[in-house]
């Protein structure tokens, strides 16, 4: 008997690892069209927490244009390299002009994220390329969204036609449609194990 219940226990294992193979090569492949933003606070106390928001405010603003104007992903990295001190400047100043003297500092990294949602979205676990900004000592609770194809910054009809230029009618289903949560669950656990022999 339980011979039978480690065999099924094996079966079963082997079931969700080999359903969760194509599913990852679908998520990988979003994740290999998106560009994110990630800000990490200083701390979380409420007045850092705020000032993690205003900071958020303006680098969107001053990144809106950049990634309306991207035809690419490749595009948008593209600028935002070549923008990178101004936008850390956008986010120094934002930080001094609430009478705060952190250090502030921006990059490019390629990072695992877990399962996002953004209001009509869900973005795969996995790794992504993203603009990581960091304020002080960058141990409080952190801020993202995309914005390559540009869903957190845009309105809702644009953000759909975005995201139909960006995702083929499978990723865009992918990330559209709520049921597939326990999907994303077992990719995230999968993800994980992965990253371990990284």
């Amino acid at each position: 008997m339980k011979l039978f219940i480690k065999a099924v226990c094996i079966a079963f294992v082997l079931t969700v690892i080999y359903s969760a193979i194509p599913f990852q090569a679908e998520c990988t492949d979003i994740s290999n069209e998106v560009f994110r933003l990630h800000i990490l606070a200083n701390s979380d106390s409420e007045e850092d927490q705020s000032l993690k928001l205003k900071v958020r405010d303006k680098v969107l603003l001053y990144t809106q244009n950049l990634f309306e104007s991207s035809k690419s992903k490749e595009e948008a990295e593209s600028l935002i390299s070549d923008n990178l001190q101004n936008i850390c400047n956008v986010a120094y100043k934002e930080v001094l002009d609430n009478g705060y003297d952190y250090k502030v500092s921006a990059e490019i990294t390629n990072m695992f994220f877990t399962t996002r949602y953004y209001e009509n979205y869900t973005m795969p676990p996995g790794m992504y390329d993203a603009l990581r900004i960091t304020i002080g000592s960058g141990k409080g609770h952190n801020w993202w969204c995309v914005m390559y194809p540009s869903i957190c910054i845009s309105s809702a009809a644009d953000k759909d036609q975005r995201a139909k230029t960006v995702f083929d009618d499978e990723q865009y289903n992918i990330v559209k449609n709520e049921d597939y949560q326990y999907k994303f669950k077992v990719l995230e656990i999968f993800e994980k194990i992965c990253s371990c022999f990284r």
